[in-house]
């Protein structure tokens, strides 16, 4: 009753009163109160979206105050020393890794800004899950890196919080919370009865409710003690969870919340009960003890589970489940829910996280008793989130909001270790991660795939395609960071072995087995996902686990893991049943329980100073192990030589990504350092034979010149013997694992990238691999690596190519790294791409060219190696062996008998084997003899295992299997299939008959296979007797012989007679074509020091020089071959090497023979086809191209058609056109008076106004005009196009116009994608593919004709005038219909086009004449002003330049002339007559007709152009100086008249009384003085023009003199002197001279003939000595002032403002841009839009007038078209420039095409930031802004895109 009666008072009073009575000692009935009226108002019957409980809420918590004010106080008592603002996905953040202390550490924008960053390495990034700012958290970050605000200790002088503030908040907030849990209780439905939609929708009606809880938490420290009280407390959620016992509703939703979490397969309170106490899994639990199936609530539940396996194993492999034995789940005790918090957390996973209620749970965190709880609460439920995460449809929202809760939990090592101790975090992670990989298993097919009992993952299940196993891997790398988690990790064996059975699940996953048959039909891409869960989940904690096994004190936990390893792999060989042979064709890249095994080998060696042996198991297991990595290597060497090609390019992308950067320190790296360790221990003829087998080129290795391979074609053999020989030096020289520091290691990764080609800053931390340490997340030694780079690398800065490409920032090699640390053979590791190791190469060869050290085509340079650690010495034994020297005498003998499948690169891994051995030696190799060496079969071979001494050794006779059809092979006379093959056969092995017997028990027989079978034999017995038994038959030995076999195998002896050296000294003289390259003395005189750098030959010869040197014997035995081999007597005509080498000439002559008579032949065909294709008559065009110059000048004007490729005049029938591209501009009309640009506003404070702008103000002057006078000779007083003019510019290229329609045809026909519109007219130029749009037709004509009309007749000027008069009255004749007049009329319609409408109309009646008229001549006026901005705004330049080339003006001006003489101007109102004579001033005809516009309103250059185009073409040059002359006069009378009014009252009377006692001198008319007091005598009558307020005239103090008059007068002409010179330039081809600045003036002067050339010398030009009058100046003038005068409706301001046109404007200007990046994006990016109000997702400025618009926008399109684009249509007449602020970059819009620019941005390396992916400080580039600025200003984008 008592709640009913308050619930209708109001909310505020009612508050107000119950807070005054808790206040009160007894305060019992207060309590009662308000309890029953939340129970009232927070009825969880009633609908959740009512907003009467929430608003009743806020009012009781505020106690009747209002909310935000109760929020300001609380706000007030903050306490929080940690800043955690929370934010989602994409919002930008701050990482400081020189500040953080963990690699996840993030701060907030403002936290980061405010805070002291200097020359710190951060980046800014776009947040991907989510994240908190760190900022005040010295567990995360160093205090050095807090902002202002969170550096002082705040909570140190905040007062303490009253009491009763936050009371009515303690007593409210248990039952709202309550109420929130209620509602998700009541309205949760299990996922397989409910869509996602019901759950959306729950969650969308509590919306108010979770966003005022977050609002809670925002109210800082205070606050969030309160929450953290309520959300923790047991008490409080025992009393109100179940509800009161008479409430029925509460039960019932109290019991749904037991279904929920039955349903979840946890425990229930009540089965709680009567499970055991706690006890922890151990390592033989498995995964399922922690989540099996059979957990879940009832059996049938887990039956269906098992039926949902079974479908979805059809037509995929059956999936395996694990049965497991316990099935204890006593590690999740905690799930019985003892607090508001831990129930919240549940509902939170079972709605799948939503993003309000995780924020929420965020926001809480700076509180530290909140912390230590959630973290707990967080852990206890973890498998249950990752059972939910399994089950997901948006497992990837929810992965990102998993991890955006986990990395602000455990990035904290005191959290992480509290929970470790405390929760078994450790134990619940490895459990959960078996368990979830346990899902997707299948049984292994790798070796026996009938038997095997291992499984592994399947990579074609959603579980690895999708990554969803990312948040927990994540967070275990996470923990395993800290080193108090790893070590406890380490230290707990059975996790350990849980750990390596879940390693094991990768082990061989992904299998590849070789098509031999048919392609595959279906590619799988399962490898991705393959190399990312191993990288992920093995290798990663892998890296973070070897972190913290640095230092001997941690040798024990290396030992227990390799132990485990061991352990690991043995089980794993028993499972698939593994002896000692790999199943031929099949692979898998995925070992990582040998990479684990290897890498903690190698750091026990390097870091803890273990003996390597102590760790090594038996032999046999050796053997083992080394059979799969070495199958790798094998299989990428037979991927690269094509023999996968039908398995499809997934198998290249597998062996591509296996060494590529990201992956190689965790797969190739530590295979190869296993192999070597192997190798180093095993017997090295066995381990040299098993590389040759398994590279499949045992076959290969025989003396015989013919041989057959079972298991290879022909043209596999020689890359794959390059292959294995490739491998063995890499083995043998490679020391990243076997002795190098981390700083060498860093050096040569950085000069094998930079050797590839040159690199930036950022690809080359990316193309170098991690330094094995996610902790950091930095390369290795971080602090090194820029001075490692500065150490081996030069900065080349970024430029700017003429070609439009845009450069980098690039490093690359210093010279003395390419002299003496490029090293091939860590550049062949390295290469993704094989095409990489032939750019090293042909690098390396540019470098010794230029640099004068070697000019031919250099060999890969041999580098000397760091010394191997003293564990590793082993290796050396492999280039002692045997076996290696077998395989290298057999290889040098092939080599020089030019065997086939030999090569260049043989040779070269054969000489680099030999030179390793040489620098290698084995030392006390004796002891190592093993007692049963007799035995070897291949023994007598060579007499020990010394390189050295196996040198010189000479093989005599070796006996060979060949096919019977071999050379080799006796008969009576053998058949000589080919020259070669029978010289071969007769002299290079001497029969044997007589003593065949007796050599026969000499020749050397050699078998690699057979000799390694038996070593695996022996080591087998050895080790166990029964062993032997279980050795399986050699597959390859049985091989089934398909019919039609090649011809049987027969023994011959060979006899050979050579050693290594002789062999080599041979191949010296073989590779250098000499007969005695090497003289007996050669090596008493050698120079060793130009042997480092060179071709086969230095190599040789260097080799020779260093056997040498370790031995007098080889010394000898060199001198005595050099002194056997090459005799000094002349070399015999029948050697075979000699007729090869007669024969290669030969060859080469015929070949260059056949050569060019084919070219003759096509270059014939090509002329025929041309004279009947073009019917043309063959003589006469060369003729007439054979012209001389002088007749030329005589001929007409001949063009060449870039189609037809003919040349010829441009005639009436058939015109010849220009290519041109016609674009609409507004760069003129965005030019100021202002030389400096405007800056880009970077606050709210900045604005630009466009006020000031050219168009502007002729848009002004022009609607002035139009107010008073008369509208046709208003649209001939100015001229438009300032914005949307018509750009018309050429490649130059001329084509016939019926040539270039068909062309268009042949465009419009083809189906090619092209990035132009052939409907809207546009193509590329057929030559140079420049783009284009119209084409400019050529006037017919001689050029002679110029000349003649050139010609000076020396006429008096009056005389001149009275013609020009009569041509103007000389009507247009409207030219004869031909196809020249028609293509005329095209082109101007396409030039109409090409702009729009509103740039074309601005007559009052649209369309008229005057307005085409007006249109016609504004386009002439267009090209020349853009002409004169190219040349720099001044024609001091002089010459063409390089804009000019592109000029078409000269043919322009002949179209539209031939357009204007259809207009013809009435006499009585031709502006010449005023120019010239004295007129009447005629009285309107009508009273409303207005005034013409006064001769000093008029613009002087508008006038010039209308004369030039409206008098009949072409023009005599002594007319068009006529014409200039009479309008300088007008111009000069312009200046004197604007500068008079900017004159101070009294100076401009005494100008005047100095005028006019001048006025009788006889130069007054040609003085600025008279006639500038004439002008303000004039001007000062009635209705004077200076009766406006002068006020800013007053202002100016300064005094104007003469000079400065002078000064003023000139640069107010030279805008108009400059347009008449540039203008005669084209129509009379006048070259234009360069001057200085200063004169100028003078110069354009004298190039017009306004004054003559003579007087220049004499004294200097001024602007009055220029003028020259038909008549009486004084009277023009005062007819001219006059006009202004009598306008009696025009106000004198007015009047003003038209008089004064300053006709000087500066060269137009992109926007200044701020020198940092990070101005613009902090004030742009959250900018709102100023159309629709909102944050545009991606907002773009233009960079000419500084608007702010949205780039894609949907909001503000208009009529389907983006803000952008009408901008670019408003601003720049359809061009425009736009930096995108998200992105950096500068994008271009050009009509309906748009293209990226590239940023001007860049980094201190020089490097773009596309996209702001690196997030590093961006500086702006001020060349490549000038670059686009200067292209804007030349509209040449069109060229680029």
């Amino acid at each position: 009753m008592m709640a009913a009666s308050l619930l209708r008072r109001d909310k505020k009073a009612t508050a107000a009163h119950l807070k005054a009575d808790l206040r009160r000692t007894d305060n019992s009935s207060a309590l009662r109160q308000i309890h029953e009226l939340l129970d009232d108002v927070l009825n969880p019957e009633k609908p959740a979206t009512d907003t009467e409980a929430l608003d009743w809420c806020k009012c009781l918590i505020a106690g009747g105050e209002a909310f935000e004010q109760f929020c300001k106080t609380v706000r007030s008592y903050d306490n929080a020393t940690l800043c955690g603002l929370v934010w989602t996905a994409n919002f930008v953040a701050y990482r400081c890794r020189t500040c953080g202390i963990s690699p996840c550490m993030s701060l907030c924008a403002e936290c980061f800004n405010n805070g002291d960053h200097t020359s710190h390495d951060f980046n800014m990034f776009r947040s991907q899950a989510g994240g908190a700012c760190d900022c005040g958290d010295s567990n995360v970050m160093r205090e050095s890196g807090f902002c202002r605000r969170h550096r002082l200790r705040t909570g140190e002088n905040i007062p303490s919080i009253p009491r009763d503030l936050l009371l009515m908040s303690e007593l409210v907030l248990p039952r709202f919370i309550l109420s929130v849990i209620q509602y998700l209780r009541d309205g949760y439905t299990e996922p397989d009865t409910s869509s996602e939609r019901d759950l959306q929708k729950v969650l969308q009606q509590l919306e108010p409710q979770i966003s005022f809880l977050e609002e809670l938490t925002k109210m800082g420290g205070a606050m969030r003690t309160v929450l953290t009280k309520i959300l923790t407390n047991q008490q409080t959620f025992k009393e109100l969870s179940m509800g009161q016992e008479d409430n029925l509703f509460a039960k019932k939703n109290y019991d749904k919340y037991l279904a929920a979490l039955k349903n979840s397969g946890l425990v229930s309170v009540e089965d709680k009960a009567q499970s055991t106490g706690d006890v922890a899994v151990g390592a033989e639990g498995g995964a399922n003890a922690l989540l099996g199936s059979a957990a879940s609530g009832s059996p049938d539940e887990s039956s269906k589970e098992e039926d949902q396996d079974a479908g979805q194993s059809v037509g995929q492999r059956k999936r395996v489940k694990l049965s497991s034995s316990t099935k204890d789940l006593s590690i999740i005790e905690c799930l019985k829910h003892k607090c508001f918090l831990e129930e919240l957390l549940f509902w939170t996973i079972k709605y799948e996280f939503p993003q309000k209620k995780v924020t929420f749970l965020l926001n809480m965190l700076p509180d530290q008793d909140y912390k230590i709880t959630f973290t707990k609460t967080f852990v206890q439920h973890y498998a249950f989130i990752m059972k939910t995460l399994m089950k997901s449809h948006e497992s990837d929202t929810m992965s990102n909001r998993i991890v955006h809760i986990s990395v602000q939990l455990f990035s904290n090592e005191e959290l992480a270790r509290h929970v470790t101790e405390e929760c078994q975090l450790l134990d619940i992670m490895v459990t959960v991660l078996l368990y979830m990989m346990e899902s997707c298993l299948i049984k292994s097919e790798l070796q026996d795939e009938e038997n095997s009992r291992h499984v592994v993952v399947n990579c074609s299940e959603a579980l690895l395609k999708n990554n969803t196993y990312w948040p927990l891997v994540s967070d275990f790398i996470n923990i395993l960071s800290h080193q108090s988690v790893a070590k406890k990790f380490l230290e707990d064996h059975s996790l350990l072995m849980l750990w390596m059975s879940f390693v094991s699940f990768f082990q061989g996953m992904n299998l590849n087995k070789r098509e031999l048959n048919e392609h595959v039909e279906f590619e799988s891409q399962t490898y991705y996902a393959a190399f990312a869960a191993e990288l992920e989940a093995c290798a990663q904690p892998m890296w973070g686990l070897l972190t913290h096994c640095k230092v001997k004190e941690t040798q024990e936990y290396t030992k227990t893991v390799v132990r485990y390893c061991l352990e690991t792999l043995q089980i794993w060989f028993d499972a698939i049943s593994f002896n000692d042979e790999p199943l031929p064709n099949q692979v898998t890249f995925h070992l990582p329980l040998h990479r684990y095994y290897a890498m903690f080998l190698s750091k026990a060696v390097k870091c803890q100073g273990l003996d390597l042996d102590s760790l090594l198991p038996d032999q046999e297991m050796l053997m083992k192990i080394m059979v799969h990595p070495l199958q790798i290597q094998a299989c990428l060497s037979e991927i690269h030589s094509n023999m996968w090609v039908r398995n499809g390019l997934q198998i290249k992308g597998q062996a591509m990504t296996y060494v590529q950067s990201h992956f190689c320190n965790s797969m190739i790296d530590p295979d190869i350092f296993l192999l070597q360790v192997c190798a180093s221990r095993l017997d090295p003829d066995y381990f040299i034979s098993s590389v040759f087998e398994r590279f499949k080129v045992v076959d290969l290795l025989t003396m015989a010149s013919q041989h057959q391979n079972a298991v290879l074609d022909s043209e596999q053999e020689r890359p794959m013997l390059e292959g294995a020989l490739t491998f063995l030096v890499i083995l043998t020289s490679l020391r990243i694992h076997l002795g190098m520091t981390d700083d060498e290691i860093l050096r040569a990764e950085m000069v094998s990238q930079l050797c590839m080609n040159d690199r930036t800053h950022s690809s080359l931390l990316d193309l170098i691999p991690e330094n094995p340490n996610p902790k950091s997340g930095i390369v290795p030694g971080s602090c090194s690596f820029e001075e490692m780079l500065s150490a081996v690398a030069d900065f080349k800065a970024p430029v700017f190519e003429p070609g439009g490409s845009m450069q980098q920032g690039m490093y690359t090699p210093k010279a003395e790294v390419w002299e003496n640390e490029f090293d091939p053979i860590m550049v062949v590791l390295r290469t993704v791409y094989r095409r990489d190791v032939q750019s090293a190469m042909d690098r390396y060869s540019a470098f010794l060219k230029q640099s004068g050290i070697h000019t031919g085509n250099p060999w890969p340079p041999y580098k000397e190696r760091t010394p191997l650690h003293p564990c590793y010495k082993g290796l050396i034994k492999l280039l002692h062996c045997k076996t290696l020297h077998i395989v290298i005498f057999t290889l040098l003998y092939k080599i020089w008998m030019d065997h086939q499948n030999m090569s260049e690169h043989v040779l070269c891994m054969v000489l680099y084997l030999i030179e390793l051995g040489l620098d290698n030696q084995v030392q006390d190799s004796k002891e190592d003899e093993e007692p049963c060496i007799e035995e070897h079969c291949h023994d007598s071979w060579f007499p020990g295992t010394n390189l050295i001494s196996n040198l010189h050794h000479v093989i005599n006779f070796v006996r060979v299997r060949v096919p019977e059809t071999a050379p080799e092979v006796k008969r009576e006379a053998p058949p000589s299939t080919s020259s070669e093959a029978s010289s071969y056969g007769q002299n290079s092995h001497r029969r044997l008959s007589a003593n065949w017997r007796e050599n026969l028990r000499e020749a050397q027989v050699f078998s690699l296979v057979a000799e390694r079978r038996r070593k695996f034999q022996e080591i087998i017995n050895r080790s166990s007797s029964e062993a032997s038994l279980v050795v399986r038959p050699k597959s390859s030995s049985t091989r089934w012989v398909p019919p039609g076999t090649p011809p049987q195998l027969v023994t011959e002896i060979l006899e050979i007679r050579e050693s290594m050296l002789s062999l080599l000294v041979k191949l010296h003289q073989k590779l250098s074509s000499k007969q005695n390259s090497l003289s007996e003395s050669w090596l008493d005189n050698m120079d060793t020091s130009r042997h480092a750098h060179g071709d086969g030959i230095t190599a040789i010869e260097r080799i020779l020089t260093k056997a040498a040197t370790r031995s007098c014997q080889i010394k000898r035995s060199i001198q005595d071959i050099c002194g056997k081999v090459y005799p000094p007597v002349p070399p015999k005509k029948n050697s075979p090497t000699d007729k090869k080498a007669m024969d290669k000439e030969e060859r080469r002559q015929r070949a260059r023979e056949r050569q060019q008579k084919l070219l003759a032949e096509f270059a014939s065909r090509q002329k025929s086809f041309m004279e009947t294709a073009m019917d043309v008559e063959s003589p006469e065009t060369e003729a007439a191209m054979d012209l001389g110059a002088s007749e030329m000048m005589e001929s007409e004007v001949l063009y060449d058609c870039v189609i037809c490729g003919q040349s010829g005049p441009s005639t009436e029938d058939r015109p010849t056109g220009l290519v041109v591209l016609l674009q609409a501009s507004s760069v003129l009309g965005h030019r100021c008076k202002n030389t400096e640009a405007k800056n880009l506003p970077t606050s709210d404070e900045e604005h630009i106004y466009s006020a000031d702008t050219c168009a502007v103000a002729h848009d002004v002057r022009l609607t002035l005009l139009q107010r008073f006078f008369k509208d046709s000779s208003c649209l001939q007083s100015v001229s438009i196009g300032w914005d949307g003019g018509v750009y018309v510019q050429t490649c130059g290229h001329t084509l016939h116009i019926d040539c270039h329609k068909s062309y268009m045809e042949s465009l419009r026909n083809d189906q090619v994608l092209q990035g132009f519109s052939v409907d809207k007219g546009e193509f590329t130029c057929p030559l140079c593919r420049q783009f284009a749009n119209s084409v400019l037709p050529c006037r017919p004509g001689r050029s002679s004709e110029a000349g003649a009309w050139q010609a000076s007749t020396n006429k008096k000027t009056s005389v001149l005038i009275k013609e020009v008069e009569a041509l103007q009255d000389n009507l247009g004749i409207f030219p004869t219909e031909s196809n020249l007049s028609k293509e005329m009329e095209s082109v101007i319609k396409d030039i109409k086009n090409t702009t729009q409408k509103k740039y074309m109309d601005y007559g009052k009646n649209p369309g008229s004449s005057d307005n085409d008229f007006l249109f016609m001549y504004s386009l002439a006026r267009t090209n020349l002003e853009l002409e004169l901005v190219h040349r720099g705004g001044n024609l001091c330049c002089g010459g063409a330049s390089a804009t000019a080339k592109r000029s078409c003006l000269n043919q322009l001006f002949h179209v539209l002339a031939m357009h204007m003489r259809l207009y013809s101007i009435d006499s009585a109102y031709n502006p010449w007559m005023k120019l010239t004579q004295l007129t009447q001033s005629r009285e309107p005809d009508f009273d409303d007709e207005r005034p013409e516009v006064p001769m000093l309103f008029r613009d002087v250059p508008s006038l010039l152009i209308i004369f030039v185009l409206t008098m009949p073409q072409p023009l005599r040059k002594e007319h068009f100086t006529c014409v200039v002359k009479m309008l300088y006069n007008l111009q000069f009378i312009q200046a004197l008249a604007a500068l008079s009014s900017k004159l101070r009252p009294e100076e401009r009377q005494a100008w005047n009384s100095s005028g006019a006692i001048k006025k009788e001198r006889a130069n007054a008319e040609t003085s600025f003085e008279v006639l500038l007091g004439h002008v303000i005598s004039e001007l000062s009558k009635s209705n004077s023009v200076y009766a406006v307020n002068m006020e800013d005239i007053m202002l100016s103090s300064s005094v104007w003199s003469p000079q400065s008059v002078e000064f003023s007068l000139q640069q107010y002409c030279l805008p108009f002197l400059r347009l008449s010179c540039l203008l005669q330039h084209h129509l009379y081809g006048d070259n234009l001279t360069g001057c200085l600045e200063q004169e100028e003036f003078s110069s354009l002067a004298v190039c017009l003939g306004l004054v003559p050339a003579t007087s220049v010398v004499s004294n200097p030009v001024n602007s009055a000595s220029c003028l020259e009058w038909a008549l009486s100046a004084f009277d023009l003038v005062t007819q001219w002032c006059a006009e202004v005068k009598g306008l009696s409706q025009v106000q004198a301001e007015q009047s003003l403002t038209l008089l004064v046109q300053d006709p000087q404007w500066a060269l137009p200007r992109l926007l200044q841009l701020p020198d940092n990046y990070n101005i613009i994006f902090q004030y742009y990016h959250r900018k709102a839009c100023t159309v629709c109000k909102k944050v545009p997702k991606d907002p773009a400025l233009c960079l000419v007038c500084g608007a702010f618009v949205c780039l894609k926008g949907v909001c503000c399109k208009q009529q389907g078209i983006s803000e952008c684009v009408l901008h670019s249509q408003h601003c720049g007449a359809a061009t425009g420039i736009f930096l995108l602020i998200n992105a950096s970059v500068i994008i271009i819009i050009r009509g309906h095409r748009f293209c990226l620019w590239g940023s001007v941005y860049l980094d201190t390396h020089g490097e773009e930031d596309r996209d702001l992916r690196r997030g590093k400080p961006l500086f702006l580039c001020e060349e490549r802004y000038r670059v686009l600025e200067q292209q804007w200003v030349s509209h040449t984008f069109d060229h680029y895109q």
